[in-house]
């Protein structure tokens, strides 16, 4: 039997979230996950243990900037908890490697950061960079499977919560899903809220806010604008592109699905 309790969120996300723990959806998300996981645990990816990794890795005192994805990739081998980031042992070039971080990639390039040297996004969690799903679970090979177990519940007072207790954080909405969560954030103290389309396949053009400019002309500006803002709030930048991209992973970053 699979467990599944508060006590895999770490204690100041627990604080943040306050009486939720407390509430109907919380013990649905319970009940629906616990399910899933004695069904088939091995079809479930990030494996259990990593479905909070974004929250693990960036401490509710440390957030400076909110990434909004949609669920973890549901291939097999990409999955890490984190929105958007894989293993970094998945070569760039490669058919694994997702068109979203490839046009991320590109955009930090077209802002003179220079392009990404794996796909590996855990420093930018370790910088303050929360790099949130709004579902932290997902069935391999069946995109959006676990969307409506109950995860929207917990992640929505998550977002209202923190954009209430933290001033000045900087919000990314890529895609039409991420800004659906716009409502959320916009009472939230200062925020600056970055929208534009999704950064994967041809979407990222398709918008009246492309994240990337047809023929490679230029991006959304959403990195720049992020350090500007940081710059102007009395914090510190993101180094975006790892500059020491053959730094181990003290053992933290191999998944397997």
């Amino acid at each position: 039997m699979h467990s599944f309790s508060a006590a895999d969120i770490p204690e100041d996300w627990r604080t943040l979230l306050g009486d939720y723990f407390e509430s109907l959806d919380w013990q649905a998300l319970q009940t629906n996950l616990r399910s899933e996981l004695n069904q088939s645990a091995e079809q479930i990816r990030p494996e259990p243990q990593y479905f909070f990794k974004a929250l693990t890795l960036t401490p509710v005192s440390q957030v400076k900037v909110v990434i909004l994805g949609q669920d973890p990739y549901h291939s097999p081998g990409l999955a890490q908890g984190l929105a958007f980031s894989i293993p970094r042992n998945i070569p760039s070039n490669s058919r694994q490697f997702p068109s979203s971080l490839r046009n991320i990639s590109k955009a930090l390039a077209l802002e003179g950061f220079g392009t990404l040297p794996y796909g590996d996004l855990h420093s930018w969690a370790e910088q303050g960079v929360l790099l949130l799903n709004t579902a932290l679970s997902v069935k391999l090979g069946e995109a959006g499977s676990h969307a409506n177990l109950g995860w929207k519940s917990l992640i929505d007072k998550l977002i209202r919560n923190l954009g209430q207790k933290k001033p000045n954080l900087v919000w990314m909405l890529w895609g039409g899903h991420a800004q659906s969560k716009f409502p959320l954030i916009e009472p939230a103290l200062n925020p600056l809220i970055l929208q534009s389309s999704h950064p994967s396949g041809l979407g990222v053009y398709k918008t009246a806010k492309p994240f990337l400019q047809p023929g490679g002309k230029g991006s959304c500006g959403h990195f720049q604008k992020a350090n500007a803002w940081l710059i102007e709030h009395q914090q510190s930048p993101v180094h975006w592109v790892d500059s020491h991209p053959s730094h181990t992973d003290k053992g933290l970053f191999t998944l397997t699905g």
